[in-house]
């Protein structure tokens, strides 16, 4: 016998082995159809019995190894079931002799047969046969199960009447040598008269008895037999018989032990109690047996009085002896050259009990044993079918990563040199059951969790045995798919120089046949997940951008709260209601703007030895409408943090979270979700999109400030203009504003804040006119509107109390008023004045005070207006304010009227330039550079009293130096229009002053 089945197990030693083949031409659809419906009649109740008859189908079942049935009757072939297809009566009696030719195939073990045909009708089909069975065709043969159990029936009687006849002891007869086919030749010219052969004779026909009882549903007689044959057979030293006899004593033993069977197969056997009502019933559960002691052994097997017997285990092996005969008997097999296929079974089987008894280091040893058996030359077939087999079984002891290195040398032998047409998808099919045994999965997802599992070197190999495979099938698509996950999970493990080889691999795949974020199904329904290159590049941060300043959305304070909910019903609360897993859910702080472009900053790295060129990198969001612009970049060789910043187009308004990117790289396009990327930090991913708001470009007609303004605040400024001016001169900055933007702009705020709180400013430091920018509203995208801004620096000469005191009485003279800087006045003491030269003057006074103040531009329009955003610019003004009259001394006259007096003042030039000075209904007094000349004003005295007073409720409760301050300032305003003072630099016409 050369050919092993490695599906045997245990109990199939109780069953009967029927083998279904077609005869002549029968569809082969058609007859699994049959052989389904004919192999589900697999146990049968027998009549006026309580035991179960088990069969065995078989649809091919090599000959030679039914020659091996008196050694072991379960691989004798008892029955013969064929299926044939005849449409005529010219037809049927080629058909019959085809079924006898069959018959004689196996017709020296046969117990009985049945032919059935399908396609007959007609007076053939119309006789009554029980050997054969018509069916008009086969939709309509509603009864073949029924056939089939009068079929296995007759084989019962014949099976039966077997075991009686070889159990009953004819003494005299002189009982039969059973050989094996390697033996005949052995015993030619023996004595047949001696005691030892006689011995051998009877242990052998006991051992055959012993089968034929176990077949028979008589499990307890079975016992029995085996043991009485063990001791002929041991006393004899027949050492393969001896082996057969304690494998069925084995079989028997496991049979009683697990009745639901060894084999792992679904629907087991399932033991029941026979019952004389249920007797007729056909193929139900199989029955408990009735276990009897050998002194109460009967013709039928049944005892008189069996009562105290049921249950009794007398003669079975425990557990753990069922292990033990197993080696034994293995052992007696080993010593035969051609019993291999009995011993390699024999392990199998062992095996398969170890499993169950879960003893999975023994099971190893048997399996171990069986790698090792010679079984002669086999076909490369058989090879592959052996070695699928070992894997299996180490599978089922859970020796997952044995059983994938068996699978994998059968997926080897299914490409070997010797095959002419090598079978590549099997032996894609089983690299593929591999996997799990050397922790492999296809699914990526599973490497991101933890420390890596699993030998890497054994990995990468098995991963370019699936590209090549998959080459080799002529589908580049899964070379692709294979080579981008062994590039993504194994990259640590990769060289440089194996690095440079697999991405050398990939590109020349992808060339044909570019990678995708597409799951590829197997025809067998295995689907391949995508592989996305999250390592290619390493991101390490992510960071979502505020727009630029001057595009900032802002929310009128009035509608801040309309949207707002509120999930709790306390205005605080210590504890903070959110949980911290979800960072990436959460909402940032600021806002993006419908149609503006808006940014994503990654911190990326290249793990790679070589540049690393990375195309169409982009945004992958959701929640909203999103144009994402993709950028391309390289990546040096094994750079550190690299910033890459993506940019994209909300085109519609809500809340927009960004999911991830997306790369190409070597031809794969990859998917990269954050969520998959547990390394990653990010402050939050998700951003309000407000509706779409126009834009403003602001350009001036002043040169833009070298030296940016630090607003106090701390905001930033759009833009900044310097421009240096004499102390009271005037100076129009033009200001042109247009809309680049694609909304309407149809409101337009300006407001003014000084920064420099140092110096004292009198009058407006910048003014402007609104209404006529305004009347060109609303501006369409492209249109420009301009405002003229005025800038005058004014500083007081004349707002302090003893100079007012002063002038206000009658021939009071004041004896100097030192000035100590340009833009601040500190007058001294009166006891401590003193008259200021020109020189000193001059040192004290030429030097630059600096002015700056912020312009603010509100604006707003389109959807985003009436959603109460707007926007802001920021002008920063710088002013350097350079000192240019001074008043060094200042006194009072009478005049001849006494509603009058003269004000006699010292004016001294700091510039150093050529100005006039002139008062109202006075000559202009002309002076040098650094020249300081008596000028005198005549005015009416001035009456303070006049001045509007502040109200009582204000007055009570104000600041008293800020009332003091403000009274001050009014009448510095008074006295101003009263003198009209100018000053003018001859040489600088156009530049006037006050």
């Amino acid at each position: 016998m050369s050919i092993p089945d490695y599906m045997q197990c245990a109990e199939d030693h109780q069953t009967v082995l029927v083998v279904v083949q077609p005869v002549g031409i029968v569809p082969e659809d058609q007859f699994f159809r049959i052989y389904k419906r004919i192999a589900s009649v697999s146990q049968v109740s027998v009549r006026d019995s309580q035991r179960l008859l088990y069969i065995r189908y078989r649809h091919h079942y090599p000959p030679e190894n039914n020659e091996w049935g008196d050694f072991q009757t379960h691989r004798k072939v008892v029955g013969l079931v064929a299926v044939t297809t005849c449409a005529s009566a010219k037809e049927w009696p080629q058909t019959a002799d085809r079924f006898h030719g069959q018959k004689e195939v196996f017709g020296a073990t046969l117990y009985d047969s049945r032919l059935l045909v399908f396609g007959l009708q007609g007076e053939i089909a119309e006789q009554a046969r029980t050997d054969m069975a018509f069916y008009p065709s086969f939709d309509r043969c509603d009864d073949v199960e029924k056939r089939v159990e009068d079929f296995v029936e007759s084989i019962f009687i014949v099976l039966e009447s077997k075991r009686l006849d070889r159990a009953t002891d004819k003494s005299g007869d002189k009982i039969p040598l059973l050989c094996v086919p390697f033996e005949k030749k052995d015993f030619v010219g023996l004595d047949t008269d001696s005691r030892h052969y006689k011995k051998r004779c009877q242990g052998r026909m006991r051992k055959h008895v012993g089968d034929l009882c176990l077949q028979a549903g008589m499990l307890q007689d079975a016992l029995v037999h085996y043991h009485m044959a063990v001791e002929l057979l041991r006393s004899v030293n027949d050492f393969l018989w001896l082996g057969a006899a304690l494998e069925g004593l084995c079989s028997a033993s496991v049979i009683y032990h697990y009745p639901g069977g060894t084999a792992g197969r679904t629907g087991g056997r399932k033991p029941s109690i026979a019952q004389a009502a249920d007797a007729g019933k056909r193929h139900r559960p199989g029955a408990q047996e009735v276990l009897i002691d050998p002194g109460a052994l009967t013709t039928n097997g049944i005892s008189a009085d069996t009562s105290s017997e049921i249950g009794r285990a007398k003669n079975c092996l425990s557990p753990e002896d069922i292990i033990e005969k197993y080696k034994e008997a293995i052992s007696y097999y080993g010593k035969y050259k051609n019993a291999g296929v009995i011993e390699l079974e024999a392990c199998v089987k062992a095996v398969r009990v170890l499993a169950i008894q879960k003893r999975a280091m023994e099971a190893s040893e048997f399996l171990q044993n069986a790698v090792y058996i010679n079984l002669g030359q086999l076909s490369e077939e058989e090879k592959i079918q052996r070695y699928s087999i070992l894997s299996e079984l180490y599978e089922l002891i859970g020796f997952h990563r044995k059983s994938a290195f068996f699978k994998r040398v059968a997926a080897m032998q299914c490409v070997a040199p010797t095959i002419p047409e090598p079978g590549w998808r099997a032996c894609y099919k089983l690299l593929l059951e591999t996997l799990p045994g050397y922790s492999l999965s296809l699914d990526p997802k599973d490497f991101c969790k933890g420390t890596h599992r699993g030998w890497a070197a054994v990995q990468m190999r098995l991963l370019h045995e699936l590209v090549y495979a998959s080459r080799r099938m002529g589908n580049p698509g899964l070379s692709v798919r294979h080579l981008s996950f062994l590039l993504q999970t194994m990259l640590d493990f990769l060289s440089d120089q194996e690095k440079k080889e697999v991405t050398q691999s990939l590109e020349n795949y992808t060339s044909k046949c570019p990678g995708g974020m597409e799951v590829i199904t197997l025809p067998d329904g295995l689907k391949l997940p995508p592989v996305p290159f999250t390592r290619l590049p390493i991101v390490k941060s992510v960071k979502l951008l505020n727009l630029p300043v001057t595009l900032r959305p802002h929310k009128v304070k009035g509608l801040l709260g309309q949207n707002m909910t509120t999930k709790s019903p306390f205005i605080y609360s210590p504890i903070i209601m959110h949980n911290r897993g979800e960072e990436r859910s959460k909402k940032i702080d600021f806002q993006w703007v419908q149609g503006d472009v808006c940014e994503v900053q990654l911190m990326v790295y290249n793990p790679m030895p070589f540049e690393l060129r990375v195309e169409n990198m982009g945004l992958l969001t959701s929640g909203v409408e999103f144009e994402s612009l993709p950028a391309a970049l390289s990546l040096p060789a094994e750079s550190g943090l690299y910033p890459v910043t993506l940019v994209g187009v909300p085109r519609t308004a809500g809340n927009i979270t960004v999911n991830g990117y997306h790369t190409s790289v070597f031809g794969v396009t990859s998917d990269c979700l954050l969520d998959s990327l547990p390394g990653v930090k990010t402050s939050g991913c998700t951003v309000e999109v407000v509706p779409a708001l126009p834009r403003l470009q602001l350009s001036t007609s002043l040169p833009r400030s070298a030296n940016a303004l630090q607003p106090p605040s701390g905001e930033e400024l759009s833009s900044s203009v310097s421009v240096q001016l004499f102390n009271g001169e005037t100076q129009q900055l033009v200001i042109t504003l247009e809309n680049i933007g694609t909304e309407l702009l149809e409101t337009l705020e300006v407001t003014s804040k000084t920064v420099s709180t140092k110096e004292k400013l009198f009058g407006e430091f910048l003014s402007w006119d609104l209404d006529e920018a305004l009347s060109q509203f609303p501006l369409k995208p492209g249109q420009v509107v301009t405002l003229t801004v005025s800038i005058k620096v004014k500083l007081d000469f004349s707002g302090q109390e003893n100079l007012l005191q002063d002038l206000n009485d009658d021939g009071i003279s004041v004896t100097g008023l030192p000035i100590s800087s340009p833009l601040r006045q500190v007058l001294k003491p009166r006891a401590e004045s003193k008259p200021v030269s020109a020189e000193s003057g001059k040192a004290e006074y030429n030097h630059i005070k600096t002015l700056e103040a912020i312009l603010n531009f509100k604006y707003s329009g389109g959807a985003g207006h009436v959603e109460g955003y707007y926007r802001e610019l920021s002008l920063g003004v710088r002013v350097d304010v350079e000192p240019s009259v001074l008043f060094t001394r200042v006194s009072t006259l009478p005049a001849t009227s006494t509603r009058q007096c003269h004000l006699l003042l010292d004016v001294f030039n700091s510039t150093e330039h050529e100005l006039t000075v002139s008062a109202k209904n006075n000559q202009d007094l002309v002076l040098h550079p650094s020249e300081c000349q008596r000028m005198a004003i005549q005015v009416d005295k001035f009456d303070f009293d006049s001045l509007p007073e502040p109200d009582a409720e204000r007055a009570r409760f104000a600041n008293p130096k800020q009332l003091e301050e403000e009274r001050q300032q009014a009448q510095g305003c008074e006295i101003n229009s009263k003198l009209g003072i100018r000053w003018t630099i001859i040489s600088f016409p156009w530049v006037p002053g006050h």
